[in-house]
C-alpha cells in the first residue's frame, strides 16, 4: 500500500479554478461598469459576455458610484476652501479594497 494521502477531487477542482480566475484591470472594470450604466444591454447579458457573475458587477458599480460621490464632495469642499470631512461612505481601506485587481 502507498503511504501517500489522496487529495479529494473537490480540493483539486477548487485549486484549478483559483489559479485560472480572471483578473480584471481597473480600466476593464470601469469600461464594464460604464457599459452597464448605459443600459443598452441587460446586466445579465453584459456579465455573461464578460465571463463574470452579476454580483461582481454590482459590487464594482457601487464602488464606482460611491467613489464619484466622494470625489464630488471633496471638490465641492475644496472650491469653498473648507477642509473636507469625508462622508462615511467607505473607510479608506474599504475604498482601496474595492479597486484591487482580484477580479
Amino acid at each position: 500500500m502507498s503511504s501517500k494521502r489522496s487529495i479529494p477531487a473537490e480540493s483539486i477542482i477548487r485549486d484549478i479554478k483559483r489559479k485560472t480566475r480572471r483578473k480584471f484591470t481597473s480600466e476593464e472594470k470601469i469600461r464594464i461598469v460604464l457599459e452597464g450604466l448605459r443600459g443598452e444591454v441587460s446586466i445579465a447579458d453584459l456579465c455573461r459576455k464578460e465571463g463574470m457573475h452579476t454580483t461582481l458587477y454590482y459590487k464594482w458599480s457601487k464602488a464606482f458610484l460611491e467613489a464619484g460621490k466622494r470625489q464630488l464632495y471633496v471638490r465641492k469642499c475644496f472650491l469653498k476652501r473648507k477642509q473636507p470631512a469625508l462622508p462615511n461612505v467607505f473607510s479608506k481601506s474599504e475604498f482601496d479594497s474595492q479597486f484591487e485587481d482580484h477580479s
